[in-house]
């Protein structure tokens, strides 16, 4: 059996450095598109030098491969920064693919470009994207061109894990703000997923058989939602984040962060439902159910205590 050739975008990135090992593990030879952040060669890994901003590094980078994984993308308020990478640079790489004839094309998005909740088992299609950030805006751009070559697109919303910087340590900001409690008793229901999950997900997408199996727009979440409150409480048991009690209206928590210096949209994202059905994802077989918020937390508390605290 010939061994699946994989170009990677994004290996040196949060998700990417759990999705290496497993495309190594499943027997696949390595193409890393290397930019900024230099990338440790594996016995499996070829690294290529390129930009998805400069159209002319690309050329030819996906000759000779079977799938192509696009985990990178620009995370930032610069909106032309935006454009030249999620969008503009997706569209290239999508190009480069078909010049190429590759049969299987796999993105990793985010359900954040719904925009603000409530959703609530919200399926894909249920709902028509509404983002309200220059990032989501341009990562949803990005997908058409992949979901017109007949790609699939991977949704998760909030990842942690070991390497995450940005949504425990968002949690961490919001719970030392809001001495006055969580807002509505912490009811809103999220879907939170674990790296490993989501890693074990994308890899299967990519290498598994037969190809193009997967296409269209998938939610790469856990089976089940985790409450506000219990997310506070496994992040205060293993992670020694702040017990937060009580409880008060969305509304005055919104305005207790802003006084606290904090951006009010973070309780967007942790204090409203966003909990997205993930059933299409395990129909082709890609579907990764991980473990619980609190076992999830436990295995990565080494390296969050070391970072946070």
């Amino acid at each position: 059996m010939n061994r699946p050739r994989v170009l990677v975008t994004g290996a040196s990135g949060f998700i990417g450095g759990a999705v290496l090992p497993l495309l190594g593990a499943a027997g696949a030879h390595v193409r890393v598109l290397a930019h900024r952040h230099p990338v440790a060669p594996e016995p499996y890994t070829e690294i290529v030098d390129g930009d998805l901003a400069d159209p002319a590094s690309l050329r030819g980078i996906a000759r000779d491969v079977d799938a192509v994984l696009h985990l990178a993308s620009y995370i930032g308020k610069d909106e032309e920064r935006c454009v030249a990478v999620n969008v503009e640079g997706t569209r290239h790489l999508v190009a480069e693919a078909e010049r190429a004839g590759v049969t299987r094309f796999v993105q990793l998005s985010t359900a954040a470009v719904y925009g603000n909740g409530p959703f609530r088992e919200l399926r894909e299609g249920d709902a028509e994207p509404r983002p309200v950030s220059a990032t989501s805006r341009s990562r949803l751009h990005g997908e058409r061109f992949v979901l017109g070559a007949g790609g699939a697109v991977l949704r998760p919303y909030l990842v942690y894990g070991t390497g995450d910087r940005w949504v425990m340590p968002a949690l961490l900001r919001v719970l030392r703000a809001l001495r006055s409690g969580l807002p509505e008793c912490g009811t809103a229901l999220l879907s939170l997923t674990e790296v490993g999950s989501l890693a074990a997900s994308l890899a299967h997408v990519t290498v598994s058989t037969p190809p193009r199996r997967a296409t269209g727009v998938f939610h790469a979440c856990p089976d089940r939602p985790v409450s506000l409150r219990e997310l506070v409480v496994a992040a205060h048991r293993h992670l020694g984040f702040p017990l937060v009690g009580g409880g008060q209206s969305f509304e005055a928590a919104q305005a207790e962060l802003v006084r606290a210096g904090c951006d009010g949209h973070l309780l967007d994202l942790f204090g409203v439902d966003h909990w997205f059905d993930a059933t299409r994802l395990a129909t082709v077989g890609g579907h990764a159910p991980g473990t619980g918020i609190s076992a999830g937390l436990a295995a990565h508390s080494a390296w969050y205590r070391a970072q946070l605290l």
